[in-house]
């Protein structure tokens, strides 16, 4: 504990980061409503599966036991059960239903772009990212534009992480409504980060977008999660979530340099 104590104190990157661990078994923490609905949908779904497993295992075991040939060697013939069947029938409808409701809640709030502050454009390639913001263009060919590439093994720094590092990272503002418009400029490609729940592909031709709302600042870590070509496993995704006043700053400093 005081390893990882002393680690937060001399990386502060670390403490803000949610990446994946080793051996990790769960989701990891979210960071948007999208996200914590997301698990809360799992839990809920995982409260019926156990309880169905439980049910069922206890069923055939007590089949197994009571109607041995030892115990009962000479079975009933049980022809018809209409109490039994309309129950085995109305009960996994209900389950089904219970499931449901709150799965349309989601998958519809998923598609609901709420007026976006700020417009993202996500180009994927031949094996990395490009990034547009165009909120900002001072001209048709001025614009905060940049390529995001993974940084090499040998150019990491200490606690930066392996395979999931980039040269630029995408910087937004929290707790503001943003739209990712995400493409691609020659295969299919996926524009998946986990803490934040968004995984979208991004189709040549084709331009498909997704709401974000980030509730609070830190470094969120995705990776490309559709089979691209040989270097599909070295284009990770690099989100900053930073306080409005220095997204503003961040801004300012692009547009100066244009």
């Amino acid at each position: 504990m005081r390893l990882v104590l002393l680690a937060y104190a001399c990386f502060p990157i670390l403490a803000l980061a949610d990446a994946p661990e080793a051996w990790q078994l769960g989701f990891q923490d979210p960071a948007t409503p999208i996200m914590q609905g997301l698990i809360d949908l799992h839990h809920d779904i995982m409260f019926f599966l156990i309880a169905i497993l439980v049910f069922v295992l206890w069923m055939i075991s007590r089949a197994l036991y009571l109607f041995h040939y030892t115990r009962n060697p000479i079975p009933e013939k049980i022809i018809h059960g209409t109490v039994i069947e309309i129950v085995w029938t109305i009960t996994p409808s209900l389950i089904l239903v219970l499931i449901a409701i709150p799965s349309f809640a989601l998958l519809y709030s998923l598609d609901e772009i709420v007026d976006p502050a700020v417009t993202i454009k996500v180009i994927g390639h031949q094996w990395y990212w490009s990034y547009e913001y165009s909120d900002y263009s001072l001209a048709d060919d001025q614009s905060i534009a940049f390529d995001s590439y993974m940084i090499p093994d040998d150019d990491l720094e200490l606690g930066q992480f392996r395979l999931l590092e980039v040269d630029n990272r995408v910087v937004v503002p929290v707790e503001t409504h943003l739209r990712f418009i995400i493409t691609a400029a020659d295969v299919l490609h996926s524009w998946a980060i986990p803490s934040l729940g968004v995984k979208c592909d991004a189709v040549p031709g084709r331009l498909n977008q997704v709401p974000v709302f980030i509730k609070r600042e830190g470094v969120f870590y995705g990776q490309c999660s559709e089979l691209c070509g040989a270097n599909h496993g070295f284009m990770p995704i690099v989100i900053e979530a930073v306080s409005l006043e220095n997204y503003i700053s961040w801004v300012s400093n692009k547009l100066e340099e244009l």
